[in-house]
C-alpha cells in the first residue's frame, strides 16, 4: 500500500533508512509515488525531528534511544575513512603506557594499529578489541566485566563502571554516536554513556575518533563535553570551517 499521508510517508522513509543505512531521493520518490520535492520536504521534516541527516541526494538515519546500528553494520560503512582515522589516532599514543580503547569499529581499528614493539596495557569493555590484542606479546589486556550488549559485543552496567573507576589511564580513545558543539558527545544507551563517561574521568588525555557523519548528530545521553577532549581525529570530509569551530572549544582537531 502506498503511504497516503505525510506522516505515513515519513514513517516509511525512516524504516527504509534504518533497514539499509541510507535512502536516495529519486528512489524514494519512485517507490512512494510522489514528487522528489515532496520527498525532500519529508526529509527536511525528519531532519528537524532528529531522525535523519540529509546528504546530497538523500539521507541516512540518526541513531537514537530507539535505534542503534550494530557493530556488524558499522564494519561495512565508511571503512576507508575509518582506517585513515584509526591510523592517525594510533599515532597520537605518544609515551602512553596505559590506554583505554572504547567499543565500536573505529576503536577496534585503532587497537589493531597500536604498536606491538613496546609494553602497553590496554583497558577495554569491547570483546572484539580484547580478542584482537590478547595474543600480542607486549600487550597486557584488561577486559572490563559486566553485561555484554549483543549488538556491540561490549560490557556495560555497574560492574563495568566500578572496575573502570579503579584505574587512571594515560590515554582514552573514545567514540560516540554523535558529537555537537552545543550538546557535546552523545550515545543512545544510558548504560553505554556511563562507561564512556567513566573512561573520560579516568583518563589523563582523551582522544575522540569519529567519521564526518558523527558531527552535528545528537543522541539521547550526553557523557562528555567537547572541551574535555585533548584531540579530535576525523577526516577531511568534515569541512575546515566546522573543524575550526570545534577547535575553538579546546581540542586539537586532526583531519586525515
Amino acid at each position: 500500500m502506498t503511504p497516503r499521508t505525510a506522516e505515513e510517508r515519513q514513517r516509511e522513509i525512516v524504516r527504509a533508512a534504518r533497514a539499509t543505512g541510507s535512502v536516495d531521493v529519486a528512489a524514494l520518490a519512485a517507490e512512494l509515488g510522489v514528487a522528489r520535492e515532496t520527498v525532500r520536504r519529508d526529509l527536511r521534516a525528519l531532519e528537524d525531528h532528529g531522525l535523519v541527516r540529509r546528504t546530497h541526494g538523500g539521507a541516512y538515519p540518526v541513531e537514537s534511544a530507539g535505534f542503534e546500528t550494530t557493530l556488524a553494520f558499522r564494519a561495512t560503512s565508511h571503512v576507508p575513512e575509518k582506517r585513515r582515522i584509526a591510523a592517525a589516532a594510533a599515532a597520537q599514543l605518544g609515551d602512553a603506557e596505559t590506554v583505554f580503547v572504547d567499543e565500536g569499529f573505529t576503536p577496534q581499528l585503532i587497537a589493531e594499529a597500536l604498536p606491538r614493539d613496546r609494553p602497553l596495557t590496554v583497558v577495554t569493555a569491547s570483546l572484539p578489541v580484547a580478542g584482537a590484542l590478547a595474543e600480542s606479546e607486549n600487550m597486557s589486556v584488561l577486559l572490563l566485566g559486566g553485561r555484554v550488549r549483543s549488538g556491540t559485543l561490549a560490557t556495560v552496567d555497574h560492574w563495568t563502571t566500578k572496575m573502570l573507576a579503579g584505574f587512571v589511564v594515560d590515554l582514552a580513545y573514545i567514540g560516540a554516536n554523535g558529537i555537537s558543539r552545543e550538546h557535546g558527545l552523545t550515545t543512545p544507551d544510558p548504560a553505554v554513556g556511563e562507561v564512556k563517561a567513566q573512561a573520560v574521568r579516568a583518563a589523563r588525555r582523551t582522544v575522540f575518533v569519529g567519521v564526518h557523519t558523527k558531527f552535528g548528530a545528537v543522541g539521547f545521553c550526553r557523557f562528555a563535553e567537547v572541551g574535555a577532549l585533548e584531540t579530535i581525529v576525523t577526516s577531511t570530509l568534515l569541512p575546515t570551517a566546522e573543524a575550526h569551530r570545534y577547535a575553538l572549544l579546546g581540542p586539537q582537531v586532526i583531519r586525515v
